[in-house]
């Protein structure tokens, strides 16, 4: 298998607005994310992806872009983004942009003038259609709710908007767009950037025809995710490597695409081993597993054996020809802790195991190494979310769910969840800010902090340090890296285990995801010679044919 650096690495995700304030004006910025480049290095990684940090207006939190080539005026100023990016590097640590290109914002110049008349040399930068029989031109809904076409006064045309009406979609067959966004990505990467983590990338191609998509039950609208829709769609592998030919082949770059829909043929092709397209992609098949029958608002529960189909199936099938990303957390996924763990610093622990033995390059999201939980928001009026406002009053309103059982859902599924400051310490709003945040501070702040943890060397953020080191530095950085992939017990409902496997090397992962107690049979052919415990998250079992597993424990051995 081809080596890489982006394969080797471990990528922290930051959610500028909510990291570290610097100013006391309640929210996050780029002089803040600066002030703990050393409590990064300390914990080990060295890739940061940032989430967007352009000029925006902030209906959708800085993925509505009004300008690529300027900072948003409540994160700082270019030159902020410059000393960020000189001091990251002169710590070892990679800065990777989120670009966010299958739409702008509507305040972006492109579509001022896109909007500004039907002959505008900029007309065709967006998607226009007239009305259909006096409505809009299909029935495709918007990710955010309501429909995904907005009607504009001005020239008499719908435009498309697959997320807020305030973020029109670009029109990538269109050669002049495609132009202007390599040219643009080209100023990033002659400004010293190692990557892109490219924002639902898989949707820049839409279908021929733009035809109606089957609408799902308890659902107003057709779903544009579904088979044939706007994800995958007929050219967005070609307009890949044409960015690959004229931008991301010139350097040495991570790049991964956010591909909702994708499948293990189109991973395949995005993240193929021959370079011509991306690094790797972000697939959401299995943080997609507890959707039940009302879609993504639902209280139901990941069951552990479809998990381990799950991620074993993409182990398997990209295994030496694409690479995977590993990730359970991230600004738009409630906290793993509270989905797949019990809140404890014990679940936490268990949980990253799993993911950061595997093979691919595993992602922390800010917090995930603290044990950061879902936040306790109560009232519809304390969430920020567009997504989680407006399911609720869509669906209330509508008729569909009632209040109080659909607020639950949406206390447990919320992108908010992910959104809350990062807890630096215990004094007042967590040392995020000395100001009043943005968005309201998690209450378990003063038990789960960074202050805390790192004075303590049984915490989760210790244990998180330990595990990327493993990766990163130890003997067998290679086997976790590049080793192959073997799961055990599939159908086993509490334990999560697995071989990898690398020359005469064999890791052998065993994972209890459970509040009890487990004798887990370890299956024949695992060998005991010189085995030699890498991590475990309690005290150690004796490694015999028979584990005996406390409540989340993890455990991993290295036998030769």
């Amino acid at each position: 298998m081809k080596q890489a650096w982006w394969k080797e690495s471990v990528v922290y995700q930051i959610y500028p607005r909510s990291f570290c304030d610097s100013n006391g004006d309640g929210i996050g910025d780029l002089r803040g994310i600066l002030s703990k480049l050393d409590y990064l290095k300390e914990l080990g990684i060295n890739v940061i992806w940032m989430s967007p940090v352009y000029k925006s207006p902030n209906d959708d939190n800085g993925y509505d872009i009004s300008d690529y080539q300027d900072i948003m005026d409540e994160f700082g100023t270019m030159e902020d983004f410059d000393n960020l990016l000189a001091a990251a590097h002169e710590r070892g640590i990679r800065i990777v942009m989120d670009l966010v290109v299958n739409h702008t914002s509507d305040e972006h110049k492109w579509f001022v003038e896109s909007r500004s008349s039907r002959d505008n040399p900029k007309r065709d930068f967006y998607i226009w259609r007239e009305a259909k029989d006096g409505h809009e031109p299909n029935n495709w809904g918007s990710a955010f709710s309501g429909s995904a076409w907005q009607w504009d006064e001005t020239t008499q045309m719908y435009y498309l908007h697959c997320f807020s009406k305030k973020q029109p979609d670009l029109n990538w067959d269109n050669p002049k767009v495609r132009d202007a966004v390599f040219d643009m990505m080209t100023w990033w990467c002659e400004k010293g950037i190692d990557g892109f983590r490219m924002d639902v990338i898989s949707m820049i191609s839409k279908p021929e025809g733009l035809p109606d998509m089957p609408v799902g039950e308890g659902q107003l609208y057709g779903d544009t995710m579904a088979p044939g829709g706007t994800c995958n769609g007929p050219h967005v592998h070609e307009y890949l490597q044409e960015m690959n030919r004229r931008v991301l082949s010139h350097y040495d770059l991570m790049t991964v695409g956010e591909c909702a829909g994708v499948d293990i043929p189109n991973a395949k092709r995005y993240a193929n081993c021959d370079g011509s397209e991306l690094s790797m992609v972000f697939q959401f098949e299995h943080v997609g597993l507890d959707s039940g029958s009302a879609n993504k608002w639902c209280t139901d529960k990941i069951s552990l054996p479809a998990l381990k189909e799950n991620l074993s199936k993409w182990q398997y099938e990209l295994n030496g020809v694409a690479w995977n990303s590993l990730f359970f957390c991230n600004h738009d996924q409630p906290r793993i802790v509270s989905r797949l763990g019990d809140n404890s610093p014990k679940s936490a622990k268990c949980i990253a195991t799993v993911l950061h033995m595997m093979q691919g390059t595993p992602y922390v999201y800010q917090g995930e190494e603290l044990g950061m939980t879902n936040c306790p928001f109560g009232s519809i009026k304390n969430y920020r979310d567009i997504e989680s406002i407006n399911a609720y009053h869509e669906l209330t309103e509508s008729g569909l769910r009632q209040p109080e059982e659909l607020l639950e859902c949406i206390a447990y599924k919320s992108r908010d969840n992910a959104r809350t400051p990062m807890q630096w310490d215990d004094s007042a709003n967590a040392g995020f800010t000395t100001g009043k945040p943005w968005i309201m501070v998690n209450p378990n702040y003063t038990a789960i902090n960074a202050k805390a943890e790192l004075a303590d060397p049984d915490s989760v953020f210790h244990y998180y340090q330990k595990l990327i080191g493993l990766r990163r530095q130890s003997k067998w950085k290679n086997e976790i890296v590049y080793g192959d992939y073997q799961l055990l017990a599939p159908e086993d409902p509490e334990v999560f285990s697995y071989l990898r496997r690398r020359g005469k090397t064999t890791l052998l992962v065993v994972c209890n995801l459970s509040p009890n107690n487990r004798d887990f049979v370890v299956p024949d052919g695992v060998m005991w010679d010189n085995a030699e415990l890498l991590i475990s998250n309690d005290e150690t079992p004796e490694l015999t044919k028979t584990l005996h597993l406390t409540p989340w424990q993890a455990a991993v051995w290295a036998l030769r």
